[in-house]
């Protein structure tokens, strides 16, 4: 009989928060400096005598958090003391949170299921350490030390890495649109850890012996770690022998054993003797809920009723803030464009419909490349750009050179057509010399498309596009183009 197991996993994840100074000392709270040991003080390297503040700021994004996720927030909380040794952690203990966080349950939606939360709560970074292999020594940077960390813990609910890959991802995307940290995993500001057991079909899910993976620090290495972890472990049982609880490592392509597994008991938490226990006041906490914008999820589904648009469309807006909060200042615009165009109502989705292409493509293209301090092209500015597609004035390819100079300069099309003379060639006269030149110019071209490689066709109509530089319409050229091809 073959055995059946069932993946059991939770997740602990890690993010910084984006505050102005550390967790409980005045301290810059910078993770972008690269000078090390600069950003310290007596507080944060655990110096003999000295007493940490809490970060009020912190709090409030922790709490915050927890209530974009359906959390409850209880009436008092404090802080404890998570002891034991590590180079990077000069008190030679952590303040952290134990059996009182600062926000207890919760949930977060994912296609097909729904994760819940154990807890999350608030504690301080430790500091990072820099292994010089020629050298053989190791250097410790305690700038991140004492930066404000906040760690989400999940039931067991998830089943596998797309399951982890999915949630970590709009885990990052909540938090970007509450604005309590960038979440960035490349630069360590969300680290994802994974518990994984097996458990036979039918048994307690708790049957199986649990494995943490830590430190993974991007979607496609947890989703990996994941599966390959599952695959360890079910060849281990199906082998009858043990797995063994512990920490685990990932190497790209395998997992890797660290140390093994500490309990809580291991760690001596007891209240943190500097820090008092303090209340929440539920005026305070309301007045953070009013504060709580849309979140993905309902953005997602109004998105696609209010517009009408595909899920992909949909899901590449709410992903990029900036671009979704454009299109919609963009779509308002484009609505007054229609009206004092008189475009007919029925016509008006096909306005909408060149928006989204050209924003999703063009303008996304140029912002991701753009290198100036704020994006100078208005939505007033795009919204009429794409009016003078849609009315013809204007091809495709210009329309592409005209958002470049806007991106540039910040002007509108109309000014950027009249200051370059660029406008739509429609003459008859104009485009039939434009062709004949063309045909002039590669006359050999010519010849081998009068023999029959009628692929030569896409190669003249590139010559004449590049020599009007796409002040014509496209297809006006390609009928044309195939007209004077046909005469002798």
């Amino acid at each position: 009989m073959v055995q059946r197991w069932r993946p059991v996993i939770g997740l602990e994840i890690h993010v910084q928060l984006k505050t102005e100074s550390k967790m409980f000392c005045s301290c810059r709270n910078n993770p972008e400096e690269t000078v090390p040991n600069v950003n310290v003080c007596e507080v944060c390297l655990g110096h003999p005598g000295s007493l940490p503040i809490i970060n009020q700021q912190a709090v409030r994004q922790v709490v915050k958090t927890g209530l974009a996720l359906q959390g409850k927030i209880p009436q008092w909380t404090k802080f404890d003391r998570k002891n034991y040794f590590y180079p990077d952690l000069p008190k030679g203990y952590q303040i952290s949170q134990y059996d009182q966080p600062l926000v207890q349950g919760g949930w977060l939606e994912i296609p097909g299921k729904k994760i819940r939360l154990r807890r999350i709560h608030l504690e301080e970074d430790t500091g990072r350490l820099l292994h010089l292999k020629k050298e053989q020594t190791t250097l410790v940077d305690f700038n991140r030390a004492g930066i404000p960390l906040m760690e989400l813990v999940t039931e067991p609910d998830l089943e596998g890495g797309e399951d982890v890959r999915v949630f970590a991802k709009e885990f990052q995307l909540i938090l970007r649109s509450l604005e309590v940290s960038e979440a960035d995993m490349e630069k360590g500001q969300m680290r994802v850890e994974v518990n994984i057991s097996l458990a036979r079909e039918g048994e307690k899910l708790t049957s199986g012996t649990k494995v943490e993976v830590k430190n993974l620090n991007s979607f496609r290495a947890a989703k990996k770690a994941v599966d390959s972890e599952i695959v360890r472990q079910k060849s281990l049982l199906e082998k009858g022998e043990k797995v063994i609880q512990e920490t685990r490592g990932w190497d790209g392509s395998k997992t890797v054993s660290q140390r093994v597994k500490e309990e809580a008991a291991d760690y001596r938490y007891f209240p943190e003797p500097d820090l008092l226990a303090f209340a929440l006041d539920p005026a305070w906490v309301e007045e953070i809920r009013r504060e709580i914008p849309e979140l993905p999820a309902e953005k997602r589904e109004r998105f696609e009723k209010e517009y009408q648009l595909s899920e992909t469309e949909g899901e590449t807006l709410v992903r990029n803030p900036f671009l979704a909060s454009f299109f919609e200042k963009a779509e308002s615009e484009l609505k007054n464009w229609a009206q004092i165009e008189k475009i007919p109502l029925a016509e008006q989705p096909q306005l909408q419909s060149l928006l989204i292409n050209y924003l999703l493509t063009d303008f996304q293209g140029r912002l991701e490349s753009y290198s100036g301090e704020g994006v100078l092209v208005t939505p007033e500015n795009f919204a009429e750009l794409i009016i003078l597609i849609f009315q013809k004035k204007i091809s495709s390819p210009l329309a592409k050179r005209i958002l470049k100079i806007m991106f540039e300069k910040g002007a509108d099309p109309s000014q950027v057509m009249e200051e370059k003379k660029l406008g739509k060639i429609e003459g008859k006269k104009e485009v039939e010399k434009l062709v004949q030149e063309v045909m002039t110019e590669n006359a050999s071209a010519v010849e081998d498309y009068r023999r029959g490689k009628e692929e030569v066709l896409q190669f003249l109509l590139g010559q004449l596009m590049r020599k009007t530089r796409g002040q014509i319409d496209p297809q006006a050229a390609k009928e044309k183009l195939q007209q004077f091809l046909q005469l002798d």
